[in-house]
Formats: structure tokens, C-alpha cells, sequence
């Protein structure tokens, strides 16, 4: 089962073992990883799920798709790596995968 590390604006780290299949935020809420409110429950319209992808990671998460980019437009603090976790389906491949979850949600 692949691992998640969440990182929270303190520094503190949060692994968690994510099914392949689920979504990052669904593994956040699932652990009660704090900073991620998910109050759209996964739907993409919220933008309360931002996470930071680790830079070693954005070629194997890959980019956000238009309805995420519009919704991007709505988090606080959106930087390059920004992605809603509510849209990063876990695999095998994303096992290590590090975010970093901002300061506060839109």
C-alpha cells in the first residue's frame, strides 16, 4: 500500500498507508491529518483540500486539470506545485509521495 506523507505548516509529518484508488484527501480526512477541511467532500469545488506537491513529485502527480485550475483560482496561497488532493488519485507509483499542506484553506 502506498505511503503519504502530509508535512503541516509547522513541520510536523503525518504518514499515513493510502489504498490504491482512494484520493489524497480522502486519506487526510480518513487519518485526521489537520489542515485539510475537504467541506466539498472530494467534489472539487471548494479548494479547502490545497495541498503543495513536493517538488520531487509533480512529474509523477502531473499537472491539475481545467476544472481544478478554476478552482485553484479560489485557495489561499496558490504556488506551482498547488494541486486540490481531492484530484490526486493514489498508485503504486505515488509510494514516498510528500505534500505539504499550507498555512490555511481558502
Amino acid at each position: 500500500m502506498p505511503k503519504i506523507t502530509y508535512v503541516a505548516p509547522d513541520g510536523a509529518e503525518y504518514a499515513v498507508d493510502a489504498p490504491v484508488g482512494s484520493t489524497v484527501m480522502e486519506n487526510a480526512v480518513k487519518h485526521m491529518v489537520p489542515g485539510i477541511e475537504a467541506e466539498c467532500g472530494g467534489a472539487c469545488s471548494c479548494a479547502t483540500c490545497h495541498v503543495y506537491v513536493d517538488d520531487a513529485w509533480t512529474d509523477r502527480v502531473g499537472p491539475p486539470e481545467p476544472m481544478e485550475e478554476d478552482m485553484l483560482d479560489f485557495a489561499f496561497d496558490v504556488r506551482p506545485t498547488s494541486r486540490l488532493s481531492c484530484q490526486i488519485k493514489v498508485k503504486p507509483e505515488l509510494d514516498g509521495l510528500v505534500v505539504r499542506i499550507p498555512e490555511r484553506q481558502a
